[in-house]
């Protein structure tokens, strides 16, 4: 019930569903409507002043504040959301359109390098969920934890929900990254993955599989989580005994580079993206099942190669 928000330019799209129905704040509240009893602001286009804003009420303690934009336009709320961190407040930010799959705004408007840059602020927590089932999980975790600023970072697309194994225990998400599928002592390499692109990493992982190349899958949520674990548990599944690693996300992903190794890779955009329909910017930057697994099986066997004996004549 003290959860209370906007969205700059965005209105009430980037909402939560649970606050949606409550109404708003101020004169949009319309005629005859308490001005106060709503739970909706409309900060206008202004990222900067809007995050400011959310700022100020966490610091106010009355309520649990959030706000909401494109992830492209976080740029404008750096300063803010860098204080949020200096100050340990609890400010929610909810970032939408987080990769160049949403489609034909073109590179102006798709992140490239932004997922690295708020992952680099101290204190931050930043989630990009896999599924509904990551997006709740993740939401429970930040409705508890008081401090220090958190991150979403949601997709335009809709994503499949992900099938997982018995394994699966809810705590896993705030664990900051758990296997979605193992094969166990059998695996040959290792897909590290985030958001959209977990689902891509596992029909990956099944063609692999036709080549007999079994492959876990590690959907990773919150990095900073994830590195907050005993090492024992981020062995367990990110290994260091030499099993190749495959970090994959819609971005830079330096951030991830640190999982992969020396026998590893990092499947991500060392570029700008492009204005065009979602399936075709897939296909361009090779992020559907057939390139991932191509590239995978082909820097498998390029690691065989070299590493193979050397016969002398």
């Amino acid at each position: 019930p003290y959860l209370v928000g906007g969205s700059a330019d965005l209105a009430g799209s980037a909402a939560p569903p649970v606050l949606k129905a409550r109404g708003h704040v101020g004169p949009a509240a319309g005629e005859g409507e308490d001005p106060f009893a709503g739970a909706n602001l409309y900060f206008g286009v202004r990222e900067h002043a809007m995050a400011a804003i959310t700022n100020g009420i966490s610091l106010d303690g009355t309520f649990r504040s959030y706000c909401g934009t494109f992830l492209i336009f976080s740029d404008y709320m750096r300063p803010s959301l860098r204080l949020a961190a200096l100050m340990k407040l609890p400010s929610i930010f909810v970032f939408t359109h987080d990769s160049i799959f949403l489609g034909e705004d073109g590179p102006t408007h798709q992140p490239i390098e932004q997922l690295d840059g708020l992952r680099l602020i101290p204190g931050v927590r930043l989630f990009r969920p896999a599924d509904g089932v990551e997006t709740a999980l993740a939401w429970a975790w930040v409705a508890r934890h008081l401090g220090g600023p958190s991150i979403f970072a949601l997709s335009r697309q809709n994503l499949r929900s992900l099938e997982r194994g018995a394994s699966f225990r809810p705590e896993d998400v705030a664990r900051g990254a758990y296997a979605v599928q193992d094969p166990g002592a059998a695996t040959r390499v290792v897909f590290v993955a985030t958001g959209s692109e977990v689902a891509l990493a596992c029909d990956a992982a099944e063609k692999l599989g036709g080549e007999g190349i079994p492959a876990r899958v590690v959907s990773m949520p919150c990095v900073e989580l994830f590195l907050e674990q005993p090492l024992a548990y981020q062995r367990s599944l990110v290994p260091i005994d030499g099993t190749p690693v495959v970090a994959v996300e819609a971005g830079r992903a330096e951030t991830l580079r640190r999982f992969v190794g020396p026998r590893g890779l990092v499947h991500g955009i060392d570029r700008f993206g492009a204005s065009a329909p979602l399936a075709d910017l897939a296909r361009f930057f090779g992020f559907t099942p057939d390139q991932l697994s191509g590239r995978v099986l082909e820097h498998l066997r390029a690691l065989e190669a070299a590493e193979a004996p050397q016969v002398s004549s």
